[in-house]
């Protein structure tokens, strides 16, 4: 089977990539450097060819609403779009656990790029996972000023990237879903705490305080409204052990 990845060397993407390989099928990475620019649609025709099903990892690096949005909009809009014209037979998007909780920032766009999945005509899965083990390390180096960085206070049940590629790509290859079943790490931790940890693995020794960060999205994630609910699946790796194996 043939697989189409949008967003296919991200984080995840990279690693779904590998996971179709594994499963004995057949990736089709949708990048610009293969041709494909997926806010234009420039390419997704020619590249869906002979495509049955597509996971959708596109990303934009924003906490702007009104960008991630716009962006989400129209790369999502697009491959859906095409899918249909090209006769794809499911459409897999993966986006965030509780994002509807949290309708803010950058979850504003997700939630928006859900509703484009929602309306397609192609069959579609909708996965949330919860965040990445590496949601510490983006922190560390985004959650500063100046030399001092700062560790955001927030409650989250992180997955390792690898087990949510695993299920991406089981996923893919039966038929759709719609809303599936949230995918979560083991147990909750405080980011806080992640940060600082993945800090000294890295030999950082500086003062990094707790910061209960300002805005919509940071205040509903220490409220923990991104945490999963009692019909979650979970996955099996902990931080501590995704940053031991580093």
């Amino acid at each position: 089977m043939k697989i189409a990845v949008a967003g296919g060397t991200g984080t995840v993407g990279s690693l779904t990539v590998d996971s179709i390989r594994e499963a004995g099928h057949e990736p089709v990475v949708l990048t610009r450097s293969n041709g494909v620019d997926l806010v234009t649609g420039n390419g997704l025709d020619p590249a869906l060819v002979g495509v049955e099903s597509i996971i959708d990892l596109v990303n934009v690096p924003t906490l702007s609403p009104r960008e991630a949005t716009t962006f989400f909009r129209a790369a999502s809009g697009n491959l859906v779009a095409s899918a249909a014209r090209n006769g794809v037979r499911h459409v897999v998007l993966l986006s965030i656990v509780g994002i509807d909780r949290v309708p803010h920032g950058y979850y504003a766009g997700k939630v928006a790029q859900e509703e484009v999945v929602e309306r397609s005509p192609v069959p579609w899965t909708i996965l949330r996972a919860t965040q990445f083990h590496e949601f510490a390390a983006q922190m560390f180096r985004q959650a500063r000023f100046g030399p001092l960085h700062i560790a955001p206070r927030a409650r989250i049940q992180p997955i390792a990237a690898r087990e949510v590629a695993q299920r991406l790509t089981a996923i893919a290859i039966r038929d759709a879903q719609g809303r599936t079943h949230d995918l979560a790490g083991p147990r909750e931790e405080k980011l806080d705490e992640m940060v600082r940890a993945y800090a000294r693995t890295i030999g950082y020794r500086g003062w990094m305080p707790s910061i209960s960060v300002p805005g919509g999205q940071m205040k509903g994630m220490r409220a923990g409204h991104v945490l999963p609910g009692p019909d979650a699946v979970h996955g099996s790796q902990t931080f501590a052990e995704w940053l031991g194996g580093r």
